[in-house]
C-alpha cells in the first residue's frame, strides 16, 4: 500500500520533545552506541534485550530491586526468564503519587460522574487491602469481578494486587454461563459484582444472575453500588457484604506492599472463547508493567497529569492496559456505558471537558463515527488532544482519513495492534515517524516482529503470518489448568519451532509499517489464494448503504467460495442494483479474487462483547457445526440468522 503523502509528520521540535527521542538519547549514551533513528533504536533494543529492558526498568524509575541476572534462557522462547532474581509489586508502581490531583475521573453515560484523587485511590486502597488480608485472601489467589469501568474497580484491583492475589474482571453484560465459563475454571476466593448499570439510558437489572453465579462459584460475595441495590441485593445472598459495609471496620493508612517475583501472575485474561471454552491466559506482574510503561511513555508520549482515555470494559484487555497509565502519573478517564447515548458526540464531550490528551477506541467506533455524519473536530475544542490510538480492528484507510479531516487534523493517529494473549501490542505507534494512510507504524520497542511465509520465510511485498522470533517480558506466564502447557504451546508455537506466532494475516509496506488483514484463521483461501476480511470491508463498508459486514470462506465444489453478509442502514433495499455496486466496489478497490461468489442481507452481525464480529462462529453455522460457546456473545441469537439459508445452497 503506497500512498502519496503521508497523514501526518512529526516536526523536528515534536520529535525531540517527545520521551521517545529522550528516551532514545538516554540509551545511546548507556550503552555507548549511536542510534542514528528510530531504526537503530530498535535493532538494538531486540539484539540486547537484556540491557533494553534494564534500562526501561531504570528510565521509568520501576519500584523494586532488579536483581541479575538480566534474562536467562533468552534463545528459548518457552524457556525465558526476565529478570529472574527482581522483587517488585505491581500495585505499588501504579501509585506513585499523593495529594489532590485526580488520579481517576469517571462518567456512566448521564447517570452517573465521580473524581478521584491520589489520596482518595490510596486510601480506598489501602482499606480494602486490610478488608481482603482480614478474609484470608493472600499470594496466589484469585478475585474475581464482574464489574463496569469504574474507580471501584481499579481500586480493587490494586488491593488485590498489593498482597500477590490474582485479578480476573469480565464486564456486567456477559450471560450467567459465560461468567461461570470464565470465573468456574479459575475457582476464584472471593467475587466481586455490581448491583446493576447504565446502558443506553436504562437499568440493567444482574440481581439474579449475580446470586446464580455466587450460590455456583460456592464463595463470598461483595456487591458494588452502582444502580443502587446493593444493600437489597447483598441481603438476598447469605453472607454477602456490599463494599461499604466490607471496609467500614477499617481506617486508612499505609499501605504495605507484597514483594514478589517478576513473574508472579498478576492477571488472568481470557480469550473471547467463540470456539469453545475460554482459555485462562495468566499474565506476569513485571511482564505487564514493564512493556505497559514503554509502550504508554514512549510509543504514547504519556506524561504525568495528563488525562489518559480509552473506550473499554472490564471484559477487555484494553482495561488492563488503560488502568497502567496510573504508572506514569497520568489521569485515568474511565467512560462506562453506550458510546451513542444520548448521541454520538457524548465520548467527544467528555474529551473536550476533560480536556484530553490521549483518546483511545476501537475501528468500529470511528467508523460509526464516520458514517453518522458527525464532524468532533467542528463541533468541539480538542485543542489538548494531542494523540488517537485505535484497535480491535484494522482501521481501514477511510478510518485514518476521517479521523484527520473529522476529528483533528494534527494530532499523531496510531493503529495499534496485539491482544490478550500478550496484554498489549506487537504493532503499535512510534511519535518519531509518519503516520500513513491504512497502516500501522511498525513494531514495538524490543520486539522482534516479522512476516512469514507458509514455509517460515521472511517476506516482503507480500501477506503472511505475524511472528515474533524472539522472548519478551509480557508472554503469558501460563495457561489455567495447562500443567503440561500443552493448550499454551498449541495456541502460539505449533506452527513454528521456538516462534510465536500470533495468528494475524499482515504484510509489511513501503514505508516498514505493517498492515494487517485480518485473523489468519479467518483468511479465504479461494482457488488456493490467501485473502484476509479486512481487504473486504475496507471496501464494503465505504458504501453508505452499509452498515457492517462479515465475510466467510463456505465449502463449495471441492473449493472454498467467499461469502459477504451485510447489514444495510435504516430504509436502505436490498436489490440487484446494490449487490452490483458492492461486487463492483471489491472488484476496483480490492481485485478480482476478492469478489463474493455469494452477497446475503441480514438483520443482524454476531459479535463479541468487545464489539469483534465473529467470522469463525458464522462459519461453523452455515456448515452446520455446533458453536461452542455462544456465551461469548453479546448478540448470539444473530447467529441464528446464519443457518439453513437457501441462498447458500446454489
Amino acid at each position: 500500500m503506497q500512498h502519496e503523502k503521508p497523514l501526518w509528520t512529526p516536526s523536528d521540535a515534536e520529535i525531540k520533545q517527545s520521551p521517545m527521542y529522550r528516551f532514545m538519547q538516554w540509551c545511546s549514551d548507556r550503552a555507548g552506541r549511536d542510534f542514528a533513528d528510530y531504526d537503530a533504536f530498535h535493532d538494538w533494543s531486540v539484539e540486547d534485550r537484556g540491557a533494553f529492558w534494564s534500562a526501561v526498568w531504570d528510565y521509568c524509575g520501576v519500584k523494586g530491586e532488579k536483581g541479575e541476572p538480566l534474562i536467562t534462557d533468552g534463545d528459548v522462547m518457552l524457556a525465558a526468564r526476565f529478570f529472574p532474581d527482581a522483587r517488585l509489586n505491581f500495585a505499588e508502581n501504579l501509585l506513585p503519587r499523593a495529594g489532590e490531583d485526580d488520579a481517576v475521573i469517571f462518567r456512566g453515560e448521564d447517570k452517573a460522574e465521580d473524581r478521584w484523587s491520589w489520596d482518595r485511590l490510596r486510601n480506598a486502597v489501602s482499606r480494602l487491602q486490610q478488608a481482603f488480608r482480614d478474609m484470608g485472601i493472600g499470594k496466589g489467589d484469585r478475585v474475581a469481578a464482574m464489574m463496569p469501568n469504574m474507580p471501584e474497580t481499579v481500586a480493587l484491583m490494586l488491593a488485590a494486587a498489593s498482597i500477590g492475589a490474582i485479578w480476573s474482571s469480565c464486564s456486567p453484560d456477559f450471560g450467567e454461563q459465560g461468567v461461570l465459563d470464565r470465573f468456574g475454571q479459575i475457582e476464584p476466593k472471593l467475587f466481586i459484582a455490581i448491583d446493576g448499570y447504565w446502558y443506553a439510558g436504562k437499568k440493567q437489572d444482574v440481581a439474579e444472575k449475580v446470586k446464580a453465579v455466587a450460590t455456583k462459584l460456592g464463595v463470598p460475595l461483595v456487591v458494588v453500588t452502582y444502580a443502587g441495590d446493593a444493600d437489597a441485593l447483598a441481603a438476598a445472598v447469605p453472607g454477602a457484604k456490599t463494599l461499604a459495609s466490607l471496609v467500614a471496620p477499617y481506617v486508612a493508612g499505609d499501605i504495605t506492599y507484597e514483594p514478589l517475583p517478576f513473574s508472579h501472575p498478576l492477571y488472568i485474561l481470557f480469550s473471547s472463547g467463540t470456539t469453545g471454552v475460554p482459555k485462562c491466559i495468566v499474565h506476569s506482574a513485571g511482564g505487564t508493567l514493564l512493556q505497559h510503561l514503554k509502550e504508554q511513555r514512549f510509543h504514547c508520549g504519556l506524561q504525568p497529569g495528563e488525562r489518559f482515555f480509552y473506550f473499554t470494559t472490564c471484559g477487555w484487555m484494553m482495561w488492563n492496559w488503560l488502568v497502567s497509565g496510573l504508572a506514569s502519573g497520568a489521569t485515568l478517564c474511565l467512560y462506562d456505558g453506550s458510546p451513542f447515548h444520548p448521541d454520538g458526540n457524548v465520548l467527544f464531550d467528555y474529551a473536550a471537558e476533560e480536556e484530553f490528551a490521549f483518546f483511545g477506541t476501537s475501528a468500529k467506533y470511528i467508523d460509526a463515527v464516520r458514517k453518522a455524519g458527525l464532524t468532533p473536530r467542528e463541533s468541539h475544542d480538542l485543542s489538548s488532544l494531542r494523540m488517537m490510538t485505535s484497535t480491535g480492528s484494522p482501521l481501514s484507510p477511510e478510518g485514518f482519513s476521517f479521523v484527520y479531516e473529522g476529528i483533528k487534523p494534527d494530532l499523531h493517529l496510531a493503529s495499534i495492534s496485539g491482544g490478550t494473549d500478550i496484554v498489549s501490542c506487537f504493532v503499535l505507534g512510534n511519535p518519531l515517524k509518519s503516520v500513513w494512510r491504512g497502516e500501522i507504524q511498525g513494531p514495538g520497542l524490543g520486539l522482534a516482529i516479522d512476516v512469514w511465509d507458509d514455509e517460515g520465510r521472511p517476506v516482503r511485498g507480500e501477506k503472511g503470518e505475524l511472528v515474533c522470533t524472539k522472548a519478551f517480558p509480557s508472554m503469558p506466564i501460563m495457561f489455567w489448568n495447562d500443567p503440561e502447557g500443552a493448550k499454551y504451546r498449541a495456541a502460539y508455537f505449533e506452527r513454528f519451532d521456538n516462534v510465536w506466532c500470533h495468528g494475524d494475516f499482515a504484510e509489511w509496506t513501503v514505508h516498514d509499517g505493517i498492515v494487517i488483514h485480518g485473523r489468519s484463521d479467518a483468511t479465504l483461501n479461494p482457488g488456493g489464494v490467501r485473502i484476509g476480511t479486512a481487504e473486504i470491508y475496507n471496501q464494503v463498508e465505504q458504501l453508505e448503504e452499509v452498515v457492517e459486514a462479515l465475510c466467510i470462506g463456505q465449502d463449495w465444489d471441492d473449493d472454498v467460495r467467499v461469502v459477504l453478509f451485510v447489514r444495510l442502514a435504516t430504509g436502505v433495499d436490498f436489490t440487484e442494483d446494490l449487490v452490483k455496486s458492492i461486487k463492483t466496489r471489491i472488484r476496483t478497490g480490492a481485485s478480482p479474487r476478492h469478489v463474493p461468489a455469494k452477497v446475503i442481507a441480514v438483520s443482524d452481525i454476531p459479535r463479541t462483547k468487545s464489539g469483534k464480529i465473529v467470522e469463525l462462529a458464522v462459519r461453523d453455522v452455515v456448515h452446520g457445526r455446533p458453536v461452542k460457546n455462544k456465551e461469548a456473545l453479546a448478540n448470539p441469537e444473530a447467529l441464528d440468522l446464519f443457518a439453513g439459508l437457501e441462498e447458500l445452497n446454489s
